[in-house]
């Protein structure tokens, strides 16, 4: 099931003017627009051009909902991560130089608030890779709300690193794997859409040489793992010499379906 009540922040990637009109209309009804930040001033204030007459500014406080940032560490340096970055905002009033005050941390709590009442496990979401660490990936889902891809549901394949997998900007589908409603966390999974083994070995013959990626030996160097796709998983004969990433050819020995096993032999 796929629901996209918010779009994440940057989506459509292109600049758009907001009319004044526009502007008027979102005060009343609390409408979510998205502009391109273009300056953090020196008292941590987000500037964002609206269009060629009119400027305008989302005040330190309403610029998020948590005082943290994906690491943990507190969000000093926030204001200048949104240059030159789209962002969503909710305009709040007019002031008598025309300049409009807006406020994200409105989008965030809104955001939040779907997540927490209408969001399910197993809903397939759209998202943009944010932050990338050792231990997994951060995805915002919409209205700046961050979601987590551990490591293992990148891939059934196991991996080192996810930047294997994923880059900073990156466009992905996700699927919501748990929801910690109380402290408002969201963890998602990636793997589920990949395919499972069936789907996957209906592009794969017996007898037939295709390329693979090493992976890592058996335990006890009967076999090395190759990866022909993110969610398949061969065995291959021991040889010695290989590296964990490197593209080898290999030859389809047998395909065992009953028991999901590929047997190979690097070429």
């Amino acid at each position: 099931m796929e629901y996209q009540k918010f779009i994440p922040e940057g989506w459509k990637n292109i600049y758009e003017e907001i009319s004044l009109s526009e502007i008027k209309e979102a005060i009343i009804n609390g409408n979510v627009l998205e502009g391109k930040a273009y300056k953090c001033d020196e008292n941590y204030n987000v500037h964002v051009k609206l269009n060629d007459n009119i400027d305008g500014i989302i005040p330190r406080n309403e610029i998020d909902y948590l005082g943290i940032d994906e690491d943990g560490n507190i969000k000093t340096s926030i204001c200048k991560n949104k240059i030159n970055n789209y962002i969503q905002f909710k305009p709040k009033n007019i002031n008598k130089d025309s300049t409009v005050i807006l406020s994200r941390k409105e989008v965030c709590l809104d955001a939040l608030n779907w997540v927490s009442r209408e969001l399910e496990p197993g809903t397939i979401l759209d998202g943009i890779v944010k932050n990338i660490r050792p231990y997994g990936v951060f995805v915002e889902i919409g209205g700046g709300v961050v979601g987590l891809i551990h490591i293992q549901d990148i891939s059934i394949s196991r991996i080192k690193n996810p930047k294997e997998r994923f880059f900073i900007g990156q466009k992905i589908k996700t699927v919501v794997k748990s929801i910690d409603k109380e402290n408002s966390r969201i963890i998602l999974s990636y793997k589920e859409l990949l395919g499972n083994w069936e789907d996957n070995i209906k592009f794969f013959e017996e007898k037939t040489i295709v390329k693979g990626i090493v992976k890592e030996y058996d335990k006890y160097n009967n076999g090395i793992f190759i990866e022909l796709k993110p969610n398949l998983v061969g065995l291959a004969e021991y040889k010695a010499g290989y590296e964990y990433g490197q593209v080898v050819n290999v030859f389809i020995k047998k395909i065992i379906k009953d028991k999901k096993k590929i047997k190979l032999l690097i070429v």
